[in-house]
């Protein structure tokens, strides 16, 4: 007597867990390649996947690496608050948030080079977050001198400043620029700072 038909048939493909593995892949390929240099080929034996699913699930690898982008920004969104418009906290959150994701940081450069238009997530990710500093602004709890984009865009650059520096810079001040001590002292100069630009 023959088993019966459902126990014959295949296990379906857990498709959710596929796509993830996919895109976890994709965003180690992209943090090391970018765009242009990651091969799909690569992603799919990282996610040990076929390679069509890809196309399957994404299009292609340039919308592949649009969800890497949403995906990661979707990421910063909910690690890094923006609690009612505080930058000293958000910038205390990013850079640690940063210093603990390395690929985050390599995905934005790799991002800012190869793309020019923003993903909707992120321009959605962006507006909420100035909305907040506007907010905040109205209430007296942030210098409303500069406009909100401006004010975003000095302490985005001031959370990750020494993480981003040039290595001549690290090499000129010496010691382990990556040491705890180091790392420590510069986030604690670091909020100074931000405090000193939102207080006006």
């Amino acid at each position: 007597m023959s088993a019966p038909t459902a126990a014959r048939q295949p296990r379906p493909r857990d498709a959710e867990a596929t796509k993830a593995a996919l895109l976890r892949a994709a965003t180690t390929e992209f943090a090391e390649y970018g765009l242009a240099g990651a091969r799909v080929d690569r992603i799919a034996e990282r996610a040990g996947a076929n390679k069509r699913l890809i196309y399957v699930y994404f299009g292609d690898k340039d919308r592949l690496f649009d969800a890497v982008v949403d995906d990661q920004s979707r990421a910063v969104m909910a690690a890094v608050p923006l609690p009612d418009g505080d930058l000293v906290a958000f910038a205390a959150a990013r850079f640690d948030y940063i210093l603990a994701n390395p690929e985050a940081r390599r995905i934005a450069h790799w991002r800012a080079f190869e793309r020019g238009e923003p993903t909707e997530e992120e321009l959605a990710a962006y507006r909420l977050r100035l909305q907040a500093i506007a907010e905040a602004q109205q209430r007296g709890r942030v210098r409303d001198d500069l406009p909100a984009a401006e004010l975003f865009a000095l302490v985005l650059r001031m959370s990750e400043g020494w993480l981003a520096a040039p290595s001549a810079l690290w090499a000129a001040a010496g010691g382990d620029p990556m040491a705890p001590e180091r790392l420590a002292r510069h986030r604690d100069a670091m909020l100074a700072a931000v405090r000193s630009v939102i207080q006006g």
